[in-house]
């Protein structure tokens, strides 16, 4: 069984306690977050990523806002500022924080005590961490029909569960083909230069007894000539408009290559990572990263420790290049303006 990305401890004066990823898969440790500073640095480090995961700490982190200042408007509206500071490519992250400063306005009126704002505060978060899981959910009974017996199955970076509140977006395809007995085989990338695929996904998928192999990035190409991969799935940090997708760096080389070997591409994300104000990839900003992420290895140096480094988190694969889109109300293929719009309106 998978261990809990996170959760909240408690009533108004609780804590948010989360899963420090920095520290898997040596140790399964979870780390406590009372103050916005310690939500904002948590995010920050990577001690818990993935664009839903983000999100659901997000809306927890507005609470503890709220509940800094005696006005619990005013500390909700400066925590979410704050917070939105934190990492600029996951959507997620400013649709929660977004949602969790309106439902904020809205209590405004009712005249509520201090207890009570912070009381309806934190079941707004708890129904957006609720919201999440069944997303999830939902994203794997979309999906497992594209995994077939025999299948090998390459996935890059971390779409699990620990991306987001329980049994990830990729990997809950993954999650929900096990569970309906199909015998296929996973391959995870290590991804650098942080190495989610190798120290995160390798050792979830371990955990929940799926056949897993791990393989450096690059070997990746290789591996679908020899005719081990039938699918790729991957998640996403944002979704533009017309479908290009912002995921973890080296996804746009994985669909290429997966489109010279006539490999079906897919991306699995809730609704809420689209970003239909986004006409296209172009307009996604990419977060760069410390140069030492790359100059390192764990703790050992692989380079100079001056040298001239260029460290993007993510890259955009167009939507031509993606087969479909797995969401939580259902598939989009193919991807483009026309049926992105077409399904993210199904329940406005």
């Amino acid at each position: 069984m998978l261990p809990e990305t996170l959760r909240w401890t408690g009533e108004i004066e609780g804590a948010l306690e989360l899963i420090d990823q920095r520290q898997l898969p040596g140790s399964l440790v979870y780390m406590s977050c009372t103050t916005t500073g310690q939500v904002f640095d948590a995010i920050r480090s990577l001690a818990v990523r993935g664009a839903p995961a983000i999100g659901v700490a997000a809306a927890y982190g507005a609470v503890i806002g709220a509940r800094e200042q005696a006005d619990p408007l005013a500390g909700l509206v400066r925590g979410c500022e704050y917070l939105a500071t934190s990492r600029p490519t996951a959507v997620n992250l400013f649709w929660a924080l977004d949602r969790m400063k309106r439902f904020g306005q809205s209590l405004a009126a009712r005249n509520l005590s201090q207890p009570e704002f912070l009381g309806e505060l934190l079941a707004e978060a708890r129904r957006i961490h609720d919201e999440d899981i069944a997303m999830c959910r939902s994203i794997g009974r979309y999906g497992a029909d594209f995994i077939r017996d025999g299948d090998g199955v390459l996935t890059h970076c971390n779409a699990g569960s620990l991306a987001t509140s329980y049994f990830g977006t990729a990997l809950a395809v993954i999650y929900e083909a096990q569970q309906q007995g199909k015998r296929f085989r996973v391959y995870a990338d290590e991804t650098r230069p942080v190495l989610q695929g190798a120290r995160l996904t390798h050792w979830e998928l371990y955990q929940a007894g799926v056949d897993v192999t791990l393989l450096c990035d690059n070997m990746a190409g290789s591996a679908m000539k020899q005719g081990k991969i039938q699918r790729v799935i991957v998640g996403a940090d944002r979704i533009a408009a017309n479908g290009d997708t912002a995921n973890k760096i080296g996804t746009y080389s994985v669909a290429v290559l997966a489109r010279h070997h006539q490999i079906p591409f897919y991306v699995a994300a809730p609704a809420s990572t689209f970003d239909l104000a986004i006409p296209d990839g172009s307009h996604i900003p990419i977060e760069e990263r410390n140069p030492d992420e790359v100059r390192t290895f764990g703790s050992a140096k692989t380079s100079l420790p001056d040298a001239k480094v260029w460290n993007p988190a993510f890259d955009v694969t167009p939507a031509d290049l993606i087969t479909a889109i797995i969401t939580d109300r259902g598939v989009i293929s193919p991807p483009n303006r026309t049926t992105v719009q077409k399904l993210i309106d199904t329940e406005r």
